[in-house]
C-alpha cells in the first residue's frame, strides 16, 4: 500500500517540481528587495488613501527615487498592488462589485490590511454597494447598516461587536458621534481569555470578526485632524479611467449582453479555480510538513 501511495505521490507532484523550483528562485531574489518594496507599500497604506490616483502614483514615484538615492533596492516600478495585492482576492472583489480600476483596487487592499477602520469618501456610492454585497456574502455574522441619525445606533454597533457582524455606517457628515470613540480607536480591554470594549456604560464582549466601515457621500469633505487620525480615509471618487472601464462594461452589456454574462462567468470561474489551486498547494505543504508517515495518508 505504501509503495502504491508513493507512486501516486511522485506522479502527482512531478508536474509541480519545475514550478516550485522557479518559485524558490523568485522568492530568493525578492528577499533583498523586500524592505524597499515594503516601505513603498506601507507609505501608500498609511498616507495615500485620501488622494486620487494621479497623486498616489506621484507618491510612489517619489518614494522609489528616494530609495534609489539612499541605495535601498526595490522592485522596478513597485507599487501597492504588486506588493500587497493578491490576484485571487482581487478577482473575488471584482465579482462582488468592486470597480476594476487601479484606484478602487488600491482602496480594497488598504481596507484589507489597514489597522484603522476605513472611512470611505464615496460620492457615487460604489464603495457602499461593494461593501454591502461583499459583507453579506463573506461575513459569518452578516452585515448591518445604520446612520448617525438612527436612534438605535449604539445598540446596532453593540450587537455587531458581540456577534462578529460587519457594521456599515452610511452617509455621515464631517463630524462623528463621540460615543463611537472606543470603537474607532479599538479600545479593547483583556478580560480573561477574551476582550471587551467599553461602549457607553456597558462592557461589550468583543468578537474578532467584527468590522466597522464608514461611508460618506460628500465629494470633498474636510475632516478634522482628530477624526483623521482615528480612521483610514479612502477616496473612492470615480476616476476618468474607472469611468471609462465602467462605461465600456455598460455598452457591452446593452449591445451584447451574452458577452458580458460570459465575461462575468469567466471572472467567477477564474477566481474559484485560483482559490482552489492555492488551497491544494496549502494542503500539500501541510501534509509534507506534518508529523508521521505521509504515505499512511490517503
Amino acid at each position: 500500500i505504501k509503495l502504491n501511495n508513493a507512486n501516486k505521490l511522485i506522479d502527482g507532484l512531478g508536474g509541480e517540481k519545475d514550478r516550485w523550483a522557479q518559485t524558490v528562485i523568485d522568492l530568493t531574489s525578492q528577499y533583498d528587495i523586500l524592505p524597499g518594496d515594503s516601505l513603498v507599500a506601507a507609505g501608500m497604506v498609511g498616507y495615500a488613501g485620501p488622494f486620487v490616483g494621479e497623486f498616489r502614483m506621484s507618491f510612489e514615484s517619489l518614494w522609489r527615487e528616494t530609495e534609489d538615492a539612499q541605495g535601498l533596492r526595490h522592485t522596478e516600478g513597485c507599487n501597492l498592488v504588486n506588493v500587497l495585492g493578491q490576484p485571487v482576492q482581487i478577482q473575488q472583489w471584482s465579482v462582488y462589485g468592486l470597480p476594476n480600476d487601479n484606484l478602487s483596487v488600491e482602496n480594497g487592499i488598504i481596507i484589507a490590511v489597514a489597522r484603522r477602520w476605513p472611512l470611505m469618501i464615496d460620492p457615487q456610492r460604489q464603495a457602499n454597494k461593494f461593501i454591502k454585497t461583499f459583507g453579506k456574502a463573506t461575513s459569518e455574522g452578516g452585515l448591518n447598516t445604520c446612520k448617525l441619525s438612527d436612534p438605535n445606533l449604539l445598540q446596532t454597533v453593540e450587537l455587531g461587536i458581540s456577534f462578529g457582524k460587519w457594521i456599515l455606517l452610511e452617509n455621515i457628515g464631517e463630524v462623528l458621534d463621540p460615543a463611537l470613540e472606543p470603537v474607532l480607536q479599538q479600545q479593547k480591554i483583556r478580560d480573561g481569555t477574551s476582550f471587551v470594549i467599553k461602549l457607553g456604560d456597558k462592557s461589550v464582549a468583543y468578537d474578532d470578526k467584527f468590522r466597522f466601515l464608514i461611508t460618506t457621500t460628500l465629494s470633498n469633505p474636510h475632516y478634522s485632524p482628530e477624526v483623521s487620525v482615528k480612521v483610514t480615509l479612502l477616496n473612492f471618487a470615480i476616476t476618468p479611467e474607472g469611468l471609462q472601464d465602467q462605461m465600456l462594461g455598460i455598452v457591452v452589456q446593452k449591445e451584447q449582453p451574452e458577452m458580458e454574462d460570459k465575461k462575468q462567468e469567466l471572472v467567477k470561474n477564474n477566481a474559484a479555480m485560483n482559490k482552489q489551486l492555492k488551497d491544494i498547494e496549502d494542503d500539500i505543504l501541510r501534509l509534507l510538513s506534518a508529523d508521521g508517515d505521509i504515505l499512511e495518508s490517503k
